[in-house]
């Protein structure tokens, strides 16, 4: 569909394995905010059908991946962290354009650019790690991550025209390269 401008390199999972209980507090976290975020799209735009069935059915499946990561910190013997702020989130959702039209496109693009990033990255940890349970966990969690960020832009050239769509998802696309080159490297998806 697209591609990241900026690439992760794989020192990026060498904080995380160092506290792998960390990133998953971090990942429940991520998992439960995803979930919110589609919850959020569905109830703003209910005159929206084919979003609504859409935003439906990936809480779901954000809160099912929740659920997953929850049940293996749980066996590991950690529980859930008080939630924090994310620099990247907080810096993509500055790039949120204020208007009904170009809200609804910047949400859509920003919520696939960071499903993008976040397959990407969930790809890195499922090489970094030795075979077993979580390396196949974060393989499929990789695919999962792969179809979403492809949803968001089906989503947006739903509702409007592919220059349009394009266009603006290059903006962002170089935008979220600068935002993800100049933070650091920490026990955290993002």
């Amino acid at each position: 569909m697209f591609q990241l401008r900026f690439t992760t390199p794989t020192t990026w999972t060498e904080p995380v394995l160092a506290d792998f209980d960390r990133f998953l507090q971090d990942h429940a976290a991520a998992e439960k905010k995803a979930s919110g975020m589609a919850v959020s799209m569905f109830s703003h735009y209910p005159d929206k059908p084919l979003l609504v069935e859409s935003m439906v059915n990936l809480a779901l499946e954000e809160m099912n991946h929740f659920r997953q990561v929850i049940k293996i910190m749980h066996e590991r013997g950690i529980y859930q962290a008080p939630d924090e702020k994310d620099p990247y989130i907080n810096n993509l959702r500055k790039l949120i354009r204020r208007g009904p039209e170009h809200y609804l496109l910047d949400r859509l693009l920003t919520g696939g650019i960071i499903e993008a990033r976040g397959c990407e990255r969930f790809g890195l940890v499922a090489d970094a790690l030795p075979s077993g349970q979580l390396k196949t966990f974060y393989r499929t969690i990789t695919e999962s991550e792969a179809r979403h960020h492809e949803l968001f832009v089906e989503l947006a050239l739903q509702y409007f025209p592919r220059s349009e769509v394009d266009s603006r998802l290059d903006q962002l696309l170089d935008a979220e390269a600068e935002i993800t080159a100049a933070l650091p490297h920490r026990a955290a998806l993002h």
